[in-house]
């Protein structure tokens, strides 16, 4: 009801009884006794001009809804009705029934013209009104013809409950659910809300058998952990998840689960469980996932079985912060920190700790191979720096090509370098010093300009002997080829001057 036209009366209704006047009167609710009769006349002058959809009708010219309204009079209302709106007295509130229903209870009011038209005696709405003064007012609506008024409709009760209270709550919690929801959607960090409860009864079903070593038992039923993998239900994800996976939207990624995790990540998932089973509802670590595109990913994650869900687990938080550009800065470093630049071949630093390793560990018997670059101070000294960089650039792909891990080829200074090859007999390793020549004679034909040259000696630790003594001794080989690189040098000199 929008408004109404005719002043009502608050004494007493012919045929009234006194009690149900004094119940009307202390109801703890709004009641209003209202004449529907004039509605139901236009309605029926309506339906006989032909009118099918009343809706449809009403929203065509909305001042069909205040004629409707027009017709609707007030008979009485009770003292809540007075006290809820503010009102002194009834005439007051009919005067003002304009400050009272206002048109954002257009719609609501429409619902309930077409409930009536719609044959029904009773009809519900929520809606909003307004007090005298202007506070608004949540109110939920509930109409009825009365008993032995249906053909008429001049007497229909109206109660009007103030759930003003109730709405505030429901739009407050609305607001903080947006709130909470743009916050979620838009972190600038990948979230992910699942489900743990079925992992936590595969726990609990294997407690239960007495296992007390989980870590062990992981071991040994590594399907176990894959098993409690597939039992996780994604319930939801953030806009940065979909962005951070390449996936074009949630579906996508959530069929596509196995192309994100896998290789590593079955091991962390692992460690994951044990923390789980050690009591751990909240983890950090670092993962390796992949996007959907193949790419790597190295993510921080964070763990957290919400508050609240501790019992159960079926609600938790995972945060994956991608540092991934971390990683690979600090993988750099620790290449830097291992390797030398300009030829891309391990430093004397790994050279250390790698012979020093081997002293301990082995495997036997090593063979190390020393070499100098020959001809490198004459490439600076006549062609400039740049020709001894590009020598010394050729002189690491040989070299590079020339072993396989477990063995390394090292730059220890400025033209010498080292192979060291665990495992390798004095044979095995005349093979390697057959397999540098090629290489070089490859190498030689490829570029242009000052032909790469190595002088080389091999030596192969004996049992007891230390690797210092090994090297000692491959570097003394490497002099002997050195004095006869050099006096080879003189012979083809002098044959140029005769």
């Amino acid at each position: 009801m929008l408004q109404s036209s005719t002043k009502g009366s608050d004494a007493p209704l012919a045929g009234e009884r006194h009690d149900d006047a004094e119940m009307f009167e202390l109801a703890p609710v709004s009641l209003w006794l209202e004449d529907y009769s004039g509605l139901k006349a236009l309605f029926d002058e309506w339906r006989r001009a032909g009118v099918a959809s009343l809706r449809e009708y009403l929203l065509e010219d909305t001042a069909r809804v205040e004629t409707c309204s027009s017709l609707i009079r007030v008979i009485k209302v009770n003292r809540k009705t007075l006290s809820l709106f503010e009102a002194n007295d009834l005439p007051h509130l009919i005067d003002n029934l304009g400050e009272i229903f206002r048109n954002d209870m257009l719609k609501a009011h429409i619902d309930e013209l077409v409930q009536l038209w719609d044959g029904q005696t009773e009809f519900f709405s929520n809606t909003v009104n307004y007090t005298l003064s202007g506070k608004r007012l949540d109110i939920q609506l509930k109409g009825s013809v009365l008993p032995g008024h249906e053909d008429s409709w001049n007497r229909v009760l109206i109660a009007i409950e103030d759930v003003t209270e109730r709405e505030t709550a429901r739009r407050r919690l609305a607001a903080s659910e947006t709130y909470a929801r743009g916050l979620f959607e838009h972190s600038p960090v990948s979230l992910w809300v699942e489900d743990f409860s079925s992992v936590k009864n595969l726990l609990e079903d294997v407690r239960r058998q007495g296992i007390v070593d989980f870590r062990v038992f992981t071991d040994v039923h590594p399907e176990f952990v894959m098993r409690c993998m597939s039992e996780i239900r994604v319930i939801d994800v953030n806009q940065h998840t979909l962005e951070l996976f390449a996936s074009p939207d949630k579906d996508t990624l959530l069929r596509r689960l196995g192309d994100v995790f896998r290789d590593e990540m079955r091991d962390h998932f692992k460690e994951q469980l044990i923390d789980l089973w050690n009591g751990k509802i909240f983890q950090q670590r670092e993962v390796v996932n992949y996007s959907l595109a193949g790419d790597e990913l190295h993510l921080h994650l964070q763990f957290s079985v919400l508050p609240g869900y501790e019992a159960d687990w079926s609600l938790v938080q995972v945060a994956l912060t991608d540092i991934t550009a971390r990683k690979r800065a600090e993988a750099y470093l620790e290449y830097l920190g291992k390797h030398d630049v300009l030829t891309k071949l391990y430093n004397r630093s790994f050279y250390v700790d790698e012979l020093n390793r081997l002293e301990r560990k082995g495997p036997f018997p090593v063979t190390i191979i020393v070499i100098d670059l020959n001809g490198l101070k004459a490439a600076n000294d006549q062609l400039g720096h740049a020709a001894g960089d590009a020598l010394l650039r050729r002189a690491g792909e040989v070299l590079s090509k020339a072993v396989d891990k477990p063995s390394c080829a090292a730059r220890i200074g400025g033209d010498e370098f080292v192979l060291l090859m665990p495992g390798t007999d004095e044979r095995d390793g005349k093979v390697v010093l057959d397999s540098i020549e090629n290489l070089i004679e490859v190498n030689n034909q490829f570029y242009t300009g000052m032909p790469l040259s190595f002088s080389m000696g091999a030596a192969t630790s004996q049992p007891g002997e230390r690797l210092e003594a090994v090297v000692r001794r491959a570097d003394l080989m490497m002099y002997e080829a050195k004095r006869a690189y050099y006096e080879s040098i003189k012979d083809d000199d002098t044959a140029a001057a005769s």
